[in-house]
């Protein structure tokens, strides 16, 4: 698992394409955050950093779609993934070294973004007026966010060859279960009776409560189970593939 784990990570970084995709994500973020006059902290009246965990997750459904197309579409389509077939490696092995290499680079990709909480703790009045609790929340809500998404955008890998299209159905996949069963509790026939029960459905909902600084098990275990049941997915398909 350790070998393919390092593969992507070397892979990602030899080409320009690691620093661009991280480049334009700390990028879209410091210019929403900091520049934008509608989102710009600067503009609010205490510290704190909701904007950026409003925003994140719409940046993440294409950043992490755009890290992960590569992962098995790449592979099939040069032919690589036979080569890594023969190798001494289980299908878990292969599919937890990506998937855990995606993570990786999700998080270097977060790390500078500790900056702002930083920056708005000593813009505070008095020095440190922020909820750090409440920010320790909203991190670790993004983390499993991303652990989703990762889950996700390496299930659509395996669906296609054409990197283009796993994006596109990763990214899909993605807005579908974050915001789709939010919408879906909206129609009138729901309201009222099956609202929030849809609601629980979508990752949304179990995003916003952990951003909150409740860091609830049943909200825990919404998304070890819905990141369990993409790689189960991916394996299986993976098995079909390696049959």
């Amino acid at each position: 698992m350790w070998a393919v784990f390092r593969k992507e990570i070397n892979v990602f970084f030899t080409s320009l394409t690691g620093f661009v995709v991280i480049g334009v994500f700390l990028i879209v973020l410091g210019l929403i955050m900091w520049v934008f006059p509608e989102y710009s902290v600067l503009n609010y009246n205490y510290a704190t950093l909701e904007q950026l965990f409003t925003i994140a997750p719409m940046v993440f459904l294409f950043l992490i779609p755009a890290i992960c197309m590569r992962s098995f579409s790449e592979e099939r389509q040069t032919g690589t993934l036979e080569i890594l077939f023969t190798k001494p490696l289980s299908t878990w092995d292969i599919i937890l070294g990506k998937y855990f290499g995606a993570i990786f680079l999700v998080i270097l990709s977060l790390l500078p973004t500790i900056l702002y909480y930083y920056t708005l703790y000593q813009l505070g009045s008095p020095v440190g007026n922020i909820d750090g609790g409440e920010v320790v929340g909203s991190y670790i809500g993004l983390f499993l966010l991303s652990a989703i998404f990762v889950a996700i955008a390496i299930f659509s890998s395996v669906l296609s060859r054409n990197q283009i299209v796993a994006f596109l159905l990763a990214a899909l996949l993605c807005f579908t279960i974050f915001w789709g069963f939010s919408f879906i509790s909206t129609i009138p026939v729901f309201l009222g009776s099956l609202d929030e029960i849809i609601q629980k459905f979508g990752i949304d909902y179990h995003y916003r409560a952990i951003s909150q600084g409740v860091v609830d098990t049943r909200d825990l275990l919404y998304f070890v189970s819905a990141i369990c049941i993409f790689l189960v997915l991916t394996q299986y398909l993976l098995k079909l593939q390696r049959k």
